[in-house]
């Protein structure tokens, strides 16, 4: 989740949900003082890994409600948003963010995994889509791994 309020949070400030790189850049590094230019960018690249913004005519593109994103006044975000994260860690997210309790979710995955003899990442993925979400970064990532 707080992947989605970092990334978000630019677009909230502008009242967009579009913005030019530099932009974009700027809001994080120099405007929150959340991180340096550079980790600005890594952020950008996890997040289109992530499903989370798109290129668009030279512009960064929301994927997702930024009107829905709250950013919490004493919020800060962690260095783990810098390293992509695993099919589990993408599913398990979407999962949260379309209201499951993450404790349940993540028995539910449990659950799946011991069933069908499966990864972690599989029986993620195949929760979260018959929950109805669509996670195909996720199942890619996991696709990848088998």
């Amino acid at each position: 989740m707080s992947l989605r309020v970092a990334v978000g949070a630019p677009f909230v400030s502008e009242g967009r949900d579009r913005l030019g790189e530099h932009e974009f850049v700027v809001a994080l590094s120099l405007d929150r003082d959340w991180m340096s230019p550079d980790q600005a960018k890594r952020l950008i690249d996890v997040a289109t890994g992530e499903g989370l913004l798109t290129r668009e005519d030279g512009d960064l593109v929301a994927t997702f409600d930024t009107d829905a994103v709250a950013v919490p006044e004493e919020f800060t975000p962690d260095e783990s948003l810098f390293r992509e994260r695993s099919a589990f860690e993408t599913a398990l997210d979407a999962l949260v963010a379309d209201g499951a309790e993450r404790q349940d979710a993540v028995a539910a995955v449990n659950a799946l995994q011991r069933d069908l003899g499966v990864t972690a990442d599989v029986a993620a993925v195949l929760h979260a889509r018959r929950e109805g979400l669509t996670v195909d970064d996720a199942a890619a990532k996991a696709a990848e791994e088998l």
